[in-house]
């Protein structure tokens, strides 16, 4: 039984063959193939895009869809603890997707559940389906995911998309620029990580002169959840900020990702440039995630 809470727990042919899957439901996007599974989608925390996508996925692949979308909609808030949670949910389903507002909250959840767990986000750690989906947007934009120079603005600290994606794309020879404020600036481990690999990357507190050479542009917004101080939120709020007149001189394949929501960190005169690739991006999800769940029901 196979589960995926981090990135790491898939190896690089690992990777690629839930993104041949994903190319495979792209093409053919309706396949019934788990009619008999029942799939339990539990978020204890506020989602759109990743709630709505897996449960979209796991419909096309002909399960059925339990589960729950706020933690007051839960017997945690009558005092239930998560172990009892997560044993009581595994009785019920083949599968459990969770997104959890507490750091390790999934790895803990994939040791004591009985059938495999999918980490669709636990706090500011890790949030891997998300970065198979960035990848796949990658790949399908760039045509390789090998040699590409890639800038990640933003949220850096606890953005756990970027986490995910840079230790993903450390196994495709990337050149990585951090643009963040010093408040948010990408962890020291996640430095060190990429110390030990001998992969480049340089940091950079303001975004002006960072994007001409870029081939991927990931934006994130400043997450406001994150600060248990508003008026330090309130500091660093708009200092990250992309908008088209920015965008002169830029590479012909350079393509822009976010993760979404996005707040204000990209202007919406940013939205009918052909480097806008988010909304594409999310819709990637659904075939990223139907791939997922087919390689790991595989297992």
């Amino acid at each position: 039984m196979k589960s995926l809470i981090s990135i790491n727990d898939f190896n690089k042919e690992e990777m690629m063959q839930v993104l041949d899957l994903a190319r495979k439901y792209e093409a053919e996007p309706n396949c019934p193939i788990f009619s008999d599974k029942v799939i339990a989608c539990i978020f204890f925390e506020p989602s759109t895009r990743t709630k709505l996508s897996f449960e979209t996925a796991v419909s096309r692949l002909g399960a059925r869809v339990i589960g729950f979308s706020s933690l007051p909609a839960t017997s945690i808030a009558k005092g239930e603890s998560l172990k009892d949670t997560i044993k009581m949910v595994s009785n019920y389903a083949d599968m459990i997707v969770m997104r959890h507002p507490l750091d390790g909250a999934a790895r803990y959840a994939s040791e004591i559940a009985g059938c495999p767990v999918i980490n669709a986000g636990d706090g500011a750690n890790q949030h891997p389906t998300q970065t198979l989906l960035d990848m796949y947007s990658i790949w399908k934009t760039q045509g390789t995911l090998e040699n590409l120079s890639i800038t990640m603005v933003g949220d850096l600290k606890y953005g756990r998309t970027v986490h995910s994606l840079l230790q993903a794309m450390s196994h495709f020879n990337p050149r990585f620029r951090f643009v963040s404020c010093p408040e948010l600036e990408i962890p020291w481990e996640y430095e060190h990580f990429l110390d030990s690999r001998n992969i480049p990357y340089s940091q950079h507190n303001v975004l002006e002169g960072q994007i001409q050479d870029a081939d991927i542009l990931y934006m994130t917004r400043i997450q406001q959840e994150r600060f248990q101080d508003p008026m330090e939120f309130e500091k660093v709020r708009n200092l990250m900020s992309l908008d088209a007149s920015m965008l002169t001189d830029t590479k012909p394949n350079l393509k822009i990702l976010h993760p979404l929501p996005r707040v204000n960190e990209i202007a919406t005169d940013v939205d009918e440039r052909p480097e806008a690739y988010y909304f594409d991006q999310a819709r990637n999800g659904v075939f990223t995630r139907m791939g997922i769940i087919t390689y790991l029901m595989n297992q």
